[in-house]
């Protein structure tokens, strides 16, 4: 995958994200100085527990966090411009049209009072000036593109009338019909079953690949990150971890937390065993300890730990937030 474009700038860059929610007693801290890239066309998986900062990362990249509560500092860079500078009209033009997203709800996301035709075309007409035959066509090839059967005809349908794996496919349609360079897609499998997510992931693995769109891919499950993305990052307690090529990552994590994770998956572990599991929980936000978040639930803590740690360079293009990254050979899923 191409990682940057001619000028050798990545599509998104991300700096110091710090997002906070504000509240009788001042502000509550969810990330802490959380960066990464997503390279042209490139697909980077984020994962972690339930609460970890994934979800309200992606929100804040399109603007989409509540604006009285929510404090947003940092740096999106989104081909060199920074969206948290950008007038609010010009962040609307370009959410749907160059970057948008996929929802973890498609019946929450979508509009029960309009047909699945009038919101692809609108979506479409905000964008682009296109007459209402043409969006119309371009509607039913959008549909027809992520396989949804006799598209004409389900244009008039209205979401209720579709099943859970077909509104994720509507969701899609959507976010893919003005051709984004970015796709940020949120646990946008959690609410269907096994056979229909499978179908989702290669979906949006055939599109990226064929339309040339960047995936930023966040989840709880590292399996379909390891069947989608070429680069994943790790995040816990509101920081990024680890940030590596995904299959550096399933043969040798750098991060205690990662190869807990890994280890944690029911494929991996002895049949008939135990499953291993990462013991007590993520530390509440505004109760973050000094030093490394995950050092109370670490099997590998040591002098050291209670320092601040930051995310280190180790080799093969990863980074580790753990001083003793380099050191310690972690279990991983690919022996």
């Amino acid at each position: 995958m191409a990682h940057d474009d001619h000028t050798g700038q990545p599509l998104l860059a991300v700096n110091n994200l710090n997002i906070a929610f504000a509240n009788d007693a001042g502000e509550t801290a969810i990330t802490r100085d959380v960066s990464f890239t997503v390279g042209h066309g490139e697909r980077v998986g984020v994962v972690g527990e339930s609460g970890c900062g994934k979800t309200v990362t992606g929100l804040a990249l399109l603007g989409l966090l509540p604006e009285r509560t929510a404090r947003v500092r940092g740096e999106i860079l989104f081909q060199g411009r920074d969206l948290l500078n950008m007038p609010a009209r010009e962040l609307r033009r370009l959410r749907g049209r160059d970057i948008s997203m996929i929802f973890q709800e498609p019946m929450s996301a979508l509009d029960p009072v309009f047909t699945i035709g009038e919101q692809l075309t609108e979506t479409l007409r905000a964008h682009e000036k296109v007459g209402r035959r043409e969006a119309r066509e371009r509607a039913v090839a959008a549909l027809e593109e992520v396989g949804i059967p006799s598209p004409h005809l389900r244009l008039d349908d209205y979401p209720y009338q579709f099943s859970g794996g077909m509104r994720q496919r509507v969701m899609i349609a959507m976010a893919l019909i003005c051709r984004p360079r970015l796709v940020i897609a949120d646990e946008p499998t959690t609410a269907l079953d096994v056979t229909v997510q499978a179908q989702i992931i290669d979906l949006l693995r055939e599109l990226s690949d064929t339309t040339g769109t960047a995936l930023l891919f966040i989840t709880h499950d590292l399996g379909v990150v390891a069947e989608t993305c070429s680069r994943l990052l790790t995040m816990y307690a509101g920081e990024v971890v680890e940030s590596a090529p995904v299959d550096t990552v399933l043969r040798r994590p750098a991060h205690p937390y990662s190869s807990g994770l890994l280890r944690s998956l029911p494929g991996l572990s002895e049949r008939g065993g135990r499953l291993p599991s990462i013991p007590g929980r993520v530390p509440a936000p505004g109760q973050m300890p000094a030093g490394c978040r995950f050092q109370a639930r670490c099997p590998h803590s040591a002098d050291g730990c209670e320092q601040g740690q930051p995310l280190r360079e180790l080799d093969n293009g990863r980074l580790a937030r753990c001083w003793r990254g380099a050191e310690l050979t972690l279990p991983g899923a690919v022996t």
